[in-house]
């Protein structure tokens, strides 16, 4: 009898251990098995990269990523390495950088090109009426081109002006939907935290509005990201990493319904960017640099 109480037990006890794993301690999020742990890839170094908020991995230059800093930082886009290294500045002629808080790559008007989407969306104390989106096709570095000698001007952009439907909100998310071109951004601060949606196609000479179209039981939402096929999402605040995946069936909005999982998050100073690798095999990490804490370039491979 003993002995049948001692196995008992421990089987409970080893039941509970692997029940506790697979949910998040306080919202009861199952854990996604779906990628490894994030490794480390390099330390963040350029000071010029002192405010980085968000990061888009490159489509026409393999390898590669595309970074910004935020608010009260030079209009410009810098192309990194995997050592975070600048390989390009890239200037938006004419832009300002009121708070620019995310980068995705997606399509746009020519469906041959890819197009580099800048969001200057954020809006700390909830004060603009205005958002504003730059989109502008994806550059082509050369390799034979000097790393940080030569600043290239882009003066050609569309700017997508916009206001939320409901009121004046910060936000750091901004989504680019590969299959039909809607844009999306997410709130911050709000609890429950609002989706906002434009759809395509958008007019460029005239203030758009976004549409308050879902939420999520989440908090300070910092970035988000689509795979290249649409079909998979994450989204990403300070201290938690949240994927949903697609059927292939679902709309996007009845997607993120449904309950997301989490993956295991490498904790970061203050992790403001996300995007996928461009073949889809894991996404990247990479947090704006705090105080004395350093910051690294994280990568999370599919399993």
């Amino acid at each position: 009898m003993k002995l049948f109480f001692t196995t008992w037990l421990l089987a409970a006890v080893i039941g509970t251990i692997s029940c506790s794993q697979k949910k998040h301690k306080k919202g009861g999020i199952p854990l996604s098995e779906v990628f490894m742990k994030g490794k480390r890839l390099a330390e963040l170094e350029p000071k010029k990269l002192n405010e980085v908020s968000g990061l888009a991995a490159s489509r026409n230059n393999k390898g590669l990523l595309w970074t910004h800093n935020d608010s009260g930082n030079d209009a410009e886009v810098y192309l990194i390495d995997m050592d975070t290294r600048i390989k390009q500045t890239y200037v938006l002629e004419g832009a300002d950088n009121r708070d620019w808080e995310d980068i995705g790559i997606g399509p746009g008007p020519d469906p041959s090109k890819h197009y580099l989407y800048v969001g200057d969306i954020g809006d700390n104390l909830a004060i603009h009426p205005n958002k504003y989106v730059y989109r502008f096709e994806e550059p082509v570095f050369s390799a034979s081109d000097k790393s940080g000698e030569k600043k290239i001007r882009i003066t050609k952009f569309d700017t997508i002006v916009f206001r939320l439907s409901d009121a004046k909100r910060d936000t750091e998310a901004l989504l680019i939907d590969p299959k039909t071109k809607d844009l999306y951004v997410i709130s911050k601060y709000s609890e429950p935290v609002y989706i906002y949606q434009i759809k395509y196609p958008y007019a460029t000479g005239e203030t758009l509005t976004a549409n308050k179209v879902g939420s999520l039981e989440l908090n300070t939402i910092t970035s988000a990201a689509f795979s290249s096929d649409g079909d998979e999402i994450l989204i990403k605040n300070y201290r938690h990493i949240y994927y949903w995946k697609n059927d292939g069936k679902t709309s996007v909005l009845e997607l993120l319904k449904q309950p997301p999982a989490e993956v295991p998050y490498e904790a970061e100073p203050q992790g403001e960017a996300i995007t996928w690798s461009s073949d889809d095999s894991g996404f990247y990490t990479l947090s704006e640099k705090d105080k004395d804490k350093k910051s690294f370039l994280y990568f999370y491979q599919r399993k």
